[in-house]
């Protein structure tokens, strides 16, 4: 009986519905086959997204301040529509169908993109001078944002699952398919930062020598046949069945505690409502005590019907009201990892812009604007690697632990940031200085070489592979169970915001310090603004918040060691 169990999986099914054999589904053959679909995707959002901003300002012809925006609105409105994609696939429609039908959508949006950038009715004429130069009107961009947002749709559907259908192929409870899910997490985010490089490099430099509808055409192509690989393992893969969404389960806690909230909580909480299983039980706290009110009995909760004894929109569990305690306990960190999303924008838009200035020629080959965000991915995977084979033993060695912690590693990200934007502001003043004495250059690029912009790129790199790893243990670690995936959705919304707080930014620099022309900060033509002024702005922000974290920080540990006494207590 012991063989017949080992052979199948408890809690997945294959795709007929029936229990997974383990010999015939799972492991790295189809794991493999997930991975082909995130390195397309990385090679079209990123593709387009660090390259975008020079079109829009030498074709469309929108300002800098206006191309930087759209640029960072894109990215934004990616990762937030990831929550959207996570609720789809935990409630109605399971992560395989999620996958396939966003990427779909973004397959659409790339062909529509190749389409507009090929089309010359589609695009505004060249400038005869920068007099007159006409501007991308309302049906042209019109068809750019439809492209641009189906492709945005796309990427949050497939980010919100790949990750999740690809650990599914790993059973947790078998030790060595165990070992096997760590090593898929290496290997998603080197496949990751794989795509991020082949569209920095070989795919901007087709966008500006080859063409960019032919650049968007690939990015078609690939993610089309990433599709078709990926449903080629349809009978290979391992399914699990929808638990229902997390985001339902915390507005029911939030919608039972406002209906309940004039009624007094009893003295003691064992009162409160509580029917889960002893094993997963969540111990009650007194923090936030407002959302206990959900546990309340009230007459009329409990119905005879033993198939549905409550309505879970009126009485929830102790234990799910605990889950929605411990979700809110990471709000004070998830506020204050904004602000580097909002640094990291920076590099993907006025870098750009500020790198199309200089000059970029090694050799006689003159590097594309766009990939000087290799830099940005080298310092990554610098980062990691160093992380990974010298930091990490020292800890060990030195203090037992491995590495530090996930709060330490956030600071390690936000002071980088912090000093990625300081350098950023000192050599903004020197690329001023040499555009102001050679103001009558209007074309060709300013005697300054591109390589000053390394800097920041290394420094905010560097941050982002400090804070990512952080924030992904964070999110993850000190959530409860069933809550995984919304606290991952959770993690990828400061992303989200951080880009948009970027675009709100700019829009207020520009309307409070000057409007276009060639006055204010953020001008038309960055060589007449004053970015260093606004990179300054950043680091200030970025030291203030910092700040910020460190208080929240210290508050988080403080939780932590009380829930922690409180479990050892109990043991006892």
């Amino acid at each position: 009986m012991e063989g017949k169990v080992s052979l199948t999986v408890a809690d997945a099914v294959d795709y007929k519905g029936f229990p997974a054999d383990r010999s015939k589904t799972g492991g790295w053959v189809p794991a493999a086959l997930i991975l082909g679909i995130e390195i397309c995707e990385r090679l079209s959002t990123m593709g387009i997204a660090v390259n975008l901003v020079t079109y829009l300002g030498g074709t469309m012809h929108l300002s800098s301040s206006a191309s930087a925006n759209v640029v960072t609105d894109f990215m934004g409105t990616s990762f937030l529509l990831c929550l959207l994609g996570g609720f789809l696939a935990d409630s109605f429609l399971g992560r395989f169908k999620t996958i396939v039908i966003f990427a779909s959508i973004q397959t659409l949006g790339t062909s529509a993109l190749a389409l507009s950038t090929k089309l010359p009715q589609l695009k505004p004429p060249p400038c005869e001078s920068s007099e007159n130069c006409k501007q991308a009107n309302g049906f042209q961009m019109g068809i750019l944002y439809l492209a641009l947002y189906l492709i945005a749709v796309g990427t949050g559907g497939l980010k919100s699952s790949v990750s999740g259908f690809g650990t599914d192929q790993f059973d947790e409870k078998n030790e060595e398919e165990k070992t096997q899910m760590a090593y898929f997490f290496n290997r998603f985010f080197f496949f990751i930062s794989l795509g991020t490089l082949m569209a920095v490099t070989v795919l901007v430099y087709i966008q500006d020598e080859v063409g960019r509808s032919w650049a968007y055409g690939i990015c078609s192509v690939s993610m089309f046949t990433a599709i078709l690989v990926l449903l080629y393992g349809t009978k290979r893969y391992r399914y699990k069945k929808s638990a229902g969404s997390p985001i339902v389960q915390i507005f029911q806690v939030i919608a039972a505690s406002l209906k309940k909230r004039r009624m007094d909580l009893p003295y003691d909480s064992g009162l409160l409502y509580e029917n889960t299983p002893e094993v997963s039980r969540i111990r009650h706290t007194d923090q936030f005590r407002c959302l206990d009110k959900a546990a309340i009995v009230a007459e009329g909760d409990l119905s005879k019907n033993t198939l549905n004894p409550r309505n879970p929109w009126n009485l929830c569990t102790v234990t799910r009201v605990e889950e929605v305690k411990m979700m809110t306990r990471l709000l004070p960190v998830w506020a204050t990892t904004i602000l580097f999303w909002t640094t990291y924008a920076q590099m993907i838009t006025f870098s750009v812009e500020q790198a199309a200035t200089m000059q970029r020629t090694v050799a006689g080959f003159q590097i594309p604007a766009g990939s000087l965000t290799v830099f940005f991915v080298a310092a990554i995977l610098l980062t990691c690697a160093v992380y990974d084979c010298l930091i990490i033993p020292l800890c060990k060695k030195w203090k037992g632990t491995p590495g530090f912690t996930d709060l330490q590693r956030i600071a390690l990200g936000l002071a980088l940031s912090t000093l990625g934007m300081a350098a950023a502001a000192v050599f903004e003043v020197k690329r001023l200085s040499v555009a102001r004495k050679h103001a009558n250059i209007v074309s060709e690029t300013l005697p300054i070489s591109v390589f000053i912009l390394i800097p920041r790129f290394f420094l905010v790199g560097s941050g982002e592979a400090f804070i990512y790893t952080g924030q992904l243990d964070f999110f993850i670690t000190r959530s409860p169970k069933g809550m995984k995936t919304m606290s991952t959705g959770l993690f990828l919304t400061t992303l989200s915001l951080g880009f948009f707080m970027s675009s709100f930014l700019v829009s207020v620099v520009k309307k409070v310090t000057g409007n276009g022309g060639g006055n204010g900060w953020l001008a038309d033509n960055i060589n007449d603004g004053r970015l260093d002024l606004f990179y300054g702005l950043l680091a200030v922000l970025s030291g203030v918040n910092f700040v910020v974290y460190l208080v929240c920080a210290a508050w988080c540990k403080k939780e932590k060691g009380k829930s922690s006494a409180v479990v050892e207590m109990e043991k006892c």
